[in-house]
């Protein structure tokens, strides 16, 4: 099902990771900390890291911020992504979306699914592009972290994947702007 082309270059992103919670640490942020050795593993640049609350306006300031950097191609968040009334990341991403990729979550769900059954109902994982940079939104469990890297992104990721990913058609994503904002990198 993964086809790596080595013919082509790899090309390395540069990832920022958010962990949304309000007791996580930077000493014991476990998801933060999965992705962080996962994307750099595979050869990725991480961006910069961050610790928000479970608050829209925090998510939001951090997410905001990134996209609006020329030096960040990919966000991925980690936790608030329930049922509780402290999980708000959805609320708090998914208005910033210029473009939903409802195919994340569905895929997602399916990995999700073979490891832990009708339990995956529980998370609102989503993704979507903004700015011209793609945004995952994942639940704050370290397992859930692994199968989203595991089973999507590090393939996805890979402009090396055949017969398609996501980095080819990274400079393409804001040519209905006409800034291109990879281009002023």
């Amino acid at each position: 099902m993964h086809r790596i082309d080595d013919s082509r270059p790899f090309v390395p992103l540069r990832i920022a990771v958010l962990t949304v919670s309000d007791t996580r640490k930077p000493e014991d942020d476990r998801s933060g900390d999965t992705l962080v050795k996962r994307l750099t593993e595979a050869g990725h640049a991480l961006a910069d890291r961050a610790i928000a609350t479970d608050d829209v306006d925090a998510i939001r300031d951090v997410v905001k911020r990134w996209i609006a950097a020329s030096d960040v191609d990919v966000v991925i968040t980690t936790g608030g992504t329930g049922f509780t009334g402290r999980d708000v990341t959805p609320e708090a991403i998914e208005p910033l979306f210029e473009k939903r990729m409802d195919g994340f979550s569905e895929v997602f769900h399916r990995i999700s699914y073979d490891k832990i059954g009708t339990s995956t109902i529980q998370s609102r994982a989503t993704g979507g592009v903004a700015n011209a940079t793609y945004l995952f939104v994942l639940p704050g469990s370290p397992g859930a972290c692994k199968d989203a890297w595991d089973g999507i992104l590090k393939w996805q990721l890979d402009y090396r994947h055949m017969p398609c990913n996501f980095v080819e058609i990274l400079p393409r994503l804001d040519e209905h702007l006409k800034r291109g904002k990879l281009q002023q990198a």
